[in-house]
């Protein structure tokens, strides 16, 4: 099948700025993980998830289902406890919510790592959540307010590779 759009071919760079990445996730926060899932399967058509689940650094615990439609990831995150403001802090209180959380954005090498960093740096970002789970994969978020959401950077090493492969295709 031909392609319907022919779109630019992208070309991601160390330093080219924080939009400038692999563009590959939206992101939800909920308060009500498994009404989400409903919602998304009974309305939106995906209906197969894939859950990674377990305890936050500070002690709080998250919950995550990810999904694939052609080549965008969906994920929907609920969490609680210790640490989970920046997961669920920005959602109404009372009654069921979801909200758009953030694009995430796939790092290809370590320059491209070392790039975020230092572009963060220069335009007075704080890289939040920074974490490194060896062998899996790196992840951190930059807080874009003007926009109302997160971008999330996720290098992904061997396993979280193989991991991102066995999430579902709807």
């Amino acid at each position: 099948m031909p392609e319907f759009v022919r779109r630019p071919r992208a070309a991601f760079g160390p330093g080219d700025g924080l939009l400038r990445k692999d563009h590959f996730q939206v992101a939800y926060a909920t308060n009500d993980i498994e009404r989400a899932c409903d919602l998304f399967a009974k309305q939106l058509g995906i209906r197969q998830f894939r859950r990674l689940e377990g305890q936050m650094p500070a002690g709080g615990q998250i919950r995550v289902e990810l999904a694939w439609v052609g080549g965008t990831m969906y994920e929907l995150i609920s969490a609680s406890g210790p640490g989970s403001d920046i997961y669920v802090g920005r959602l109404p209180p009372g009654g069921f919510a979801i909200r758009h959380h953030h694009l995430g954005f796939l790092i290809h090498d370590e320059a491209q790592w070392a790039a975020l960093e230092s572009d963060a740096a220069r335009i007075g970002r704080t890289l939040l959540a920074k974490s490194h789970n060896a062998g899996f994969l790196r992840s951190c978020f930059v807080d874009v307010p003007e926009l109302g959401h997160y971008f999330e950077y996720i290098f992904p090493e061997p396993a979280g590779i193989e991991f991102f492969e066995s999430v579902p295709a709807n």
